[in-house]
Protein backbone atom coordinates (compact mmCIF):
# COMPACT_ATOMS: atom_id res chain seq x y z
CA UNK A 1 0.00 0.00 0.00
CA UNK A 2 2.82 2.37 0.93
CA UNK A 3 4.63 1.64 -2.35
CA UNK A 4 1.49 2.36 -4.35
CA UNK A 5 0.96 5.66 -2.53
CA UNK A 6 4.59 6.64 -3.13
CA UNK A 7 4.26 5.83 -6.83
CA UNK A 8 1.12 7.90 -7.11
CA UNK A 9 2.80 10.78 -5.28
CA UNK A 10 5.84 10.57 -7.54
CA UNK A 11 3.64 10.49 -10.64
CA UNK A 12 1.68 13.49 -9.38
CA UNK A 13 4.87 15.46 -8.75
CA UNK A 14 6.16 14.61 -12.23
CA UNK A 15 2.89 15.78 -13.76
CA UNK A 16 3.00 18.99 -11.73
CA UNK A 17 6.58 19.69 -12.81
CA UNK A 18 5.68 19.09 -16.43
CA UNK A 19 2.69 21.42 -16.13
CA UNK A 20 4.79 24.13 -14.51
CA UNK A 21 7.45 23.71 -17.16
CA UNK A 22 4.90 24.00 -19.96
CA UNK A 23 3.41 27.08 -18.32
CA UNK A 24 6.84 28.71 -17.98
CA UNK A 25 7.68 27.98 -21.61
CA UNK A 26 4.34 29.37 -22.77
CA UNK A 27 4.83 32.51 -20.66
CA UNK A 28 8.29 33.09 -22.11
CA UNK A 29 7.00 32.75 -25.67
CA UNK A 30 4.07 35.08 -24.98
CA UNK A 31 6.28 37.76 -23.47
CA UNK A 32 8.95 37.37 -26.15
CA UNK A 33 6.30 37.61 -28.85
CA UNK A 34 5.13 40.95 -27.47
CA UNK A 35 8.69 42.26 -27.17
CA UNK A 36 9.94 40.99 -30.52
CA UNK A 37 6.77 42.25 -32.16
CA UNK A 38 7.06 45.75 -30.73
CA UNK A 39 10.81 46.32 -30.38
CA UNK A 40 12.27 43.86 -32.86
CA UNK A 41 14.83 41.11 -32.36
CA UNK A 42 17.90 43.34 -32.13
CA UNK A 43 16.44 45.64 -29.49
CA UNK A 44 15.09 42.89 -27.25
CA UNK A 45 17.45 41.25 -24.76
CA UNK A 46 16.99 38.04 -22.83
CA UNK A 47 17.12 40.15 -19.67
CA UNK A 48 14.07 42.02 -20.97
CA UNK A 49 12.26 38.74 -21.58
CA UNK A 50 12.94 37.13 -18.21
CA UNK A 51 12.10 40.35 -16.38
CA UNK A 52 8.75 40.63 -18.16
CA UNK A 53 8.01 36.92 -17.66
CA UNK A 54 9.15 37.11 -14.01
CA UNK A 55 11.36 34.05 -14.28
CA UNK A 56 15.09 33.48 -13.92
CA UNK A 57 17.46 33.33 -16.84
CA UNK A 58 18.19 29.76 -15.81
CA UNK A 59 14.53 28.92 -16.39
CA UNK A 60 14.75 30.43 -19.86
CA UNK A 61 17.85 28.41 -20.72
CA UNK A 62 16.07 25.29 -19.48
CA UNK A 63 13.61 25.68 -22.36
CA UNK A 64 15.62 27.54 -25.01
CA UNK A 65 19.24 27.44 -26.13
CA UNK A 66 19.34 31.20 -26.47
CA UNK A 67 17.76 34.25 -28.03
CA UNK A 68 17.64 32.84 -31.56
CA UNK A 69 15.99 29.63 -30.36
CA UNK A 70 13.38 31.65 -28.47
CA UNK A 71 12.75 33.80 -31.53
CA UNK A 72 12.30 30.66 -33.62
CA UNK A 73 9.57 29.50 -31.21
CA UNK A 74 7.89 32.91 -31.44
CA UNK A 75 8.09 32.84 -35.24
CA UNK A 76 6.49 29.40 -35.29
CA UNK A 77 3.68 30.51 -32.97
CA UNK A 78 2.93 33.61 -35.05
CA UNK A 79 2.79 31.58 -38.25
CA UNK A 80 0.60 28.98 -36.56
CA UNK A 81 -1.84 31.64 -35.39
CA UNK A 82 -2.06 33.14 -38.88
CA UNK A 83 -2.45 29.66 -40.38
CA UNK A 84 -5.20 28.70 -37.94
CA UNK A 85 -7.24 31.74 -38.95
CA UNK A 86 -6.78 31.00 -42.64
CA UNK A 87 -7.50 27.28 -42.28
CA UNK A 88 -10.83 28.11 -40.65
CA UNK A 89 -11.76 29.77 -43.95
CA UNK A 90 -10.20 27.04 -46.10
CA UNK A 91 -12.60 24.57 -44.45
CA UNK A 92 -15.74 26.41 -45.53
CA UNK A 93 -18.17 24.30 -47.64
CA UNK A 94 -17.54 26.00 -50.99
CA UNK A 95 -13.86 25.30 -51.79
CA UNK A 96 -13.60 28.02 -54.43
CA UNK A 97 -14.90 30.74 -52.14
CA UNK A 98 -12.82 29.25 -49.33
CA UNK A 99 -9.71 29.57 -51.50
CA UNK A 100 -10.44 33.20 -52.33
CA UNK A 101 -11.36 34.29 -48.82
CA UNK A 102 -8.52 32.34 -47.21
CA UNK A 103 -6.00 33.88 -49.60
CA UNK A 104 -7.32 37.35 -48.81
CA UNK A 105 -7.08 36.62 -45.11
CA UNK A 106 -3.46 35.45 -45.42
CA UNK A 107 -2.54 38.87 -46.78
CA UNK A 108 -4.70 40.73 -44.26
CA UNK A 109 -3.10 38.88 -41.34
CA UNK A 110 0.28 40.23 -42.42
CA UNK A 111 -0.94 43.82 -42.09
CA UNK A 112 -0.46 43.50 -38.33
CA UNK A 113 2.76 45.44 -37.51
CA UNK A 114 3.88 42.77 -35.03
CA UNK A 115 3.40 40.01 -37.60
CA UNK A 116 5.28 42.08 -40.16
CA UNK A 117 8.21 42.65 -37.81
CA UNK A 118 8.53 39.04 -36.71
CA UNK A 119 7.65 37.18 -39.91
CA UNK A 120 8.61 39.53 -42.71
CA UNK A 121 11.58 41.44 -41.32
CA UNK A 122 13.43 39.83 -38.45
CA UNK A 123 12.90 36.18 -39.37
CA UNK A 124 14.86 36.61 -42.58
CA UNK A 125 17.75 38.17 -40.71
CA UNK A 126 17.78 35.78 -37.74
CA UNK A 127 16.72 32.34 -38.96
CA UNK A 128 18.18 30.10 -41.63
CA UNK A 129 16.63 29.87 -45.07
CA UNK A 130 15.82 26.19 -44.45
CA UNK A 131 13.97 27.00 -41.22
CA UNK A 132 11.90 29.73 -42.84
CA UNK A 133 11.09 27.60 -45.89
CA UNK A 134 10.09 24.63 -43.72
CA UNK A 135 7.84 26.75 -41.50
CA UNK A 136 6.22 28.59 -44.42
CA UNK A 137 5.48 25.28 -46.11
CA UNK A 138 4.09 23.73 -42.94
CA UNK A 139 1.80 26.59 -42.01
CA UNK A 140 1.12 28.03 -45.46
CA UNK A 141 1.57 25.72 -48.43
CA UNK A 142 0.31 22.56 -46.71
CA UNK A 143 -3.08 24.05 -45.66
CA UNK A 144 -3.34 25.69 -49.08
CA UNK A 145 -2.78 22.31 -50.69
CA UNK A 146 -5.80 21.00 -48.81
CA UNK A 147 -8.23 23.58 -50.14
CA UNK A 148 -6.77 23.26 -53.66
CA UNK A 149 -7.36 19.51 -53.51
CA UNK A 150 -10.99 20.11 -52.55
CA UNK A 151 -11.39 22.64 -55.35
CA UNK A 152 -10.04 20.13 -57.86
CA UNK A 153 -12.32 17.37 -56.61
CA UNK A 154 -15.37 19.59 -57.13
CA UNK A 155 -14.09 20.74 -60.56
CA UNK A 156 -13.87 24.35 -59.37
CA UNK A 157 -10.34 24.38 -60.80
CA UNK A 158 -8.50 22.14 -63.21
CA UNK A 159 -6.49 19.26 -61.80
CA UNK A 160 -2.84 20.21 -61.45
CA UNK A 161 0.21 18.87 -59.54
CA UNK A 162 -0.75 19.90 -56.00
CA UNK A 163 2.57 20.39 -54.26
CA UNK A 164 4.24 22.76 -56.75
CA UNK A 165 0.97 24.59 -57.29
CA UNK A 166 0.54 25.25 -53.57
CA UNK A 167 4.15 26.39 -53.22
CA UNK A 168 3.87 28.74 -56.19
CA UNK A 169 0.62 30.30 -54.98
CA UNK A 170 2.00 30.69 -51.46
CA UNK A 171 5.08 32.38 -52.91
CA UNK A 172 2.83 34.83 -54.74
CA UNK A 173 0.80 35.50 -51.59
CA UNK A 174 3.94 36.15 -49.56
CA UNK A 175 5.23 38.59 -52.17
CA UNK A 176 1.83 40.30 -52.07
CA UNK A 177 2.24 40.66 -48.29
CA UNK A 178 5.61 42.38 -48.78
CA UNK A 179 4.18 44.66 -51.44
CA UNK A 180 1.30 45.80 -49.24
CA UNK A 181 3.51 46.16 -46.16
CA UNK A 182 5.94 48.51 -47.92
CA UNK A 183 3.37 50.53 -49.88
CA UNK A 184 2.76 54.19 -49.07
CA UNK A 185 -0.98 53.68 -49.55
CA UNK A 186 -1.75 50.42 -47.80
CA UNK A 187 -5.45 50.40 -48.66
CA UNK A 188 -4.83 50.95 -52.37
CA UNK A 189 -2.09 48.31 -52.42
CA UNK A 190 -4.38 45.89 -50.63
CA UNK A 191 -7.08 46.32 -53.26
CA UNK A 192 -4.51 45.91 -56.04
CA UNK A 193 -3.19 42.61 -54.76
CA UNK A 194 -6.67 41.34 -53.91
CA UNK A 195 -7.80 41.88 -57.49
CA UNK A 196 -4.62 40.34 -58.89
CA UNK A 197 -4.81 37.35 -56.56
CA UNK A 198 -8.37 36.59 -57.60
CA UNK A 199 -7.46 36.90 -61.28
CA UNK A 200 -4.47 34.59 -60.86
CA UNK A 201 -6.58 32.00 -59.06
CA UNK A 202 -9.34 32.32 -61.65
CA UNK A 203 -6.81 31.36 -64.28
CA UNK A 204 -6.59 27.88 -62.77
CA UNK A 205 -9.79 26.82 -64.52
CA UNK A 206 -12.87 27.89 -66.42
CA UNK A 207 -15.12 26.79 -63.60
CA UNK A 208 -13.21 28.94 -61.16
CA UNK A 209 -13.36 31.93 -63.50
CA UNK A 210 -17.12 31.64 -63.81
CA UNK A 211 -17.51 31.31 -60.03
CA UNK A 212 -15.46 34.46 -59.54
CA UNK A 213 -17.67 36.39 -61.89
Amino acid sequence: MSTEVNQQSSSSKTTDRAARGAATRAALITVARDLFGSRGFADTSLDDVVAAAQVTKGALYHHFRGKEDLFSAVYEQVLRDVSDRVVAEFLQPDPWQALLIGSDLWIDAHLDPAVQRVVMRDARAVLSWDTIRTMEARFGAVPLRGVLRRAMRTDAIERQPLRPLALMIMGALNEACFYVATAEDTDAAREEVRSLTHRLLSGLGAGASEADG
